[in-house]
């Protein structure tokens, strides 16, 4: 192992050991998960010295790759089992698709950004990550043709939820959002019922709000 991949390796470990078991994330699959994928590998060349800080990295264009802490905490709460169908919406360079597929059956990882899509694919496939399609659209569509699923997690800020994402999910399915008012952010999760999505407060966080997922502001008198 090389110096540069041996330092990337410790940071992991050290990523795991100071902002996710300390945020009372220790379930096997998540901390396996996570010291496994290459976070590096999934973020901007440039910003790869802080692939393993605490915070949000900047995508561009109002997206991120949500923070260690963030994203575990989610995917505690989701409890995913190991036969799920995951619903990744707004993957990235595919960071959240690859920790994903290591705790799911499979993992059908939406993005609406041209480039971002290409290089999520060209990276996953690189590390011979084989049960992750990534879908390229509208986020808030997500991919109707590969559901229902088992869960659902969206990588970045919400102030709705569209109708057309949440009928995805198969009944008793999970959905994880953030959802922002102002600067303030609190992770929600779903759970589909046969009268609609029943949701309940987990922890607070912050991320930009995702296109599609905006508040509907019309006029009114």
């Amino acid at each position: 192992m090389s110096l540069v991949m041996s330092d990337y390796a410790s940071r992991r470990t050290a990523m795991v050991d100071t902002q996710v078991r300390p945020s009372d994330v220790t379930k096997f699959p998540i901390i396996s998960a996570m010291l496994s994928v290459p976070r590096e590998s999934f973020v901007p060349l440039d910003l790869r010295d802080a692939a393993y800080m605490g915070e949000n990295i900047d995508l561009g264009e109002g997206r991120v790759v949500l923070e260690p802490r963030t994203l575990a905490k989610m995917l505690d709460a989701l409890d995913i089992q190991r036969g799920a169908l995951v619903l990744d919406v707004g993957c990235g360079l595919g960071y959240s698709s690859a920790v994903l597929a290591e705790m799911s059956e499979a993992v059908i990882a939406v993005e609406e950004d041209p480039q971002l899509a290409s290089e999520a694919q060209s990276v996953l496939n690189e590390l011979n990550i084989d049960n992750v399609y990534v879908h390229e659209g509208p986020l808030a569509a997500g991919a109707v043709e590969h559901g229902p699923y088992d869960v659902i997690l969206v990588q970045g800020g919400v102030e709705n939820v569209p109708e057309i994402l949440t009928d995805q999910l198969k009944l008793g399915g999970r959905i994880a959002c953030l959802f922002m008012d102002g600067n303030l952010g609190d992770v929600r999760i779903g759970l589909k019922t046969e009268t609609g999505v029943t949701w309940r407060s987990v922890f607070n966080a912050g991320a930009p709000v995702l296109a599609g997922f905006t508040r509907d502001h019309a006029f009114q008198l």
